[in-house]
């Protein structure tokens, strides 16, 4: 199963969950590169991929281990997703084994996606479904859901971001509102200025600002924080200055209390890096490199993992 979890592994989360424990939050992530590298054994990170032949697959990354799923083959045609935001997985489906959703750019437009995984871990060859939002994403170089949910108190916000080649970052609401006139793709707004970002990853979801952490063509490392306010105004920090250029991909999650793993991933090599980040305070952020992943890194397009909104535990790395 593609990054999803296992029968046993999604039973052990639900421990966690109704416990009020989330993976890897009994040891908050504090200053000092070992304190850093203790708080990243608790920690796995969910890197999702599309392969050439548009299968969906995935690795379960932890320090120095990997744990590949089998693949979900016949989700998309071979070779016509370009970007893909995070899928998101809902194991409680009468019926079913589990439930993909999520977004995705194929050729230039953009689509919503959702499949279901039978009892027997195939994909449902009637059902894999993917309903046309638009065109005009061809210029697309990232794209990313952020659902921000602390179960069972409101707000629900789900906010959706897409970077440009011309280096314009994008930001639109959805207001879903139980199905009672919902408004999907609200107030757009956005923001110039970023056309060194190579990738990006969401290190934090709050009530008030989303976080991504990108690294640029010439190497540097920076936060981007994106305040829930109207106009969007985005507030950039460097963490580092250079080394960060080889990296296609960045996927990250949770670390401890207030820090993120991260794995970088390098189409040209085919590998992937694992780091143990604190929380981030700009040149300041502790990094802790985790080595290189054991695994190759061979399908064009990577995302996150991540389990339904409400489940699946806010990120808060900055």
């Amino acid at each position: 199963m593609s990054g999803r979890l296992s029968t046993a592994g999604r039973a052990a989360v639900a421990v966690l969950l109704v416990a009020g424990v989330t993976p890897g939050a009994a040891t908050a992530a504090r200053t000092g590169s070992t304190t850093a590298a203790k708080a990243s054994a608790a920690c796995v990170v969910s890197v999702g991929s599309v392969t050439a032949t548009g299968a969906v697959a995935g690795k379960r990354i932890t320090p120095g281990a990997v744990t590949a799923d089998k693949e979900d083959v016949g989700v998309f045609p071979a070779g016509a997703v370009r970007v893909s935001g995070s899928l998101s997985v809902d194991p409680d489906v009468t019926g079913y084994d589990a439930s993909i959703t999520g977004y995705t750019v194929l050729g230039s437009t953009m689509y919503g996606t959702s499949y279901l995984i039978t009892l027997d871990g195939v994909v449902d060859p009637t059902r894999p479904t993917h309903y046309r939002v638009g065109g005009g994403w061809g210029d697309t170089t990232f794209f990313e859901t952020t659902r921000y949910w602390d179960y069972p108190d409101p707000p629900n916000l789900t906010t959706q971001y897409q970077l440009r080649t011309d280096g314009t970052l994008t930001r639109w609401e959805m207001y879903y509102n139980n199905g009672n006139n919902p408004r999907l793709w609200a107030n757009k707004q956005s923001a110039t200025g970023f056309g060194a970002v190579k990738t990006m990853a969401m290190i934090s979801q709050t009530a008030t600002y989303d976080t991504f952490l990108a690294n640029t063509r010439g190497g540097a490392l920076y936060t981007i924080r994106l305040p829930r306010t109207s106009p969007l105004k985005p507030v950039v920090k460097k963490v580092r200055g250079s080394t960060w250029q080889a990296f296609d991909a960045l996927v990250a999650e949770k670390c401890g209390q207030y820090g993120t793993m991260l794995v970088g991933i390098d189409k040209d090599t085919q590998s992937a890096y694992a780091y143990a980040v604190g929380h981030a305070n700009g040149t300041a952020t502790v990094i802790q490199g985790l080595g290189k992943v054991p695994a190759s890194f061979a399908d064009p397009v990577y995302f996150r993992w991540q389990i339904r909104p409400g489940d699946a535990q806010m990120l808060f790395g900055e």
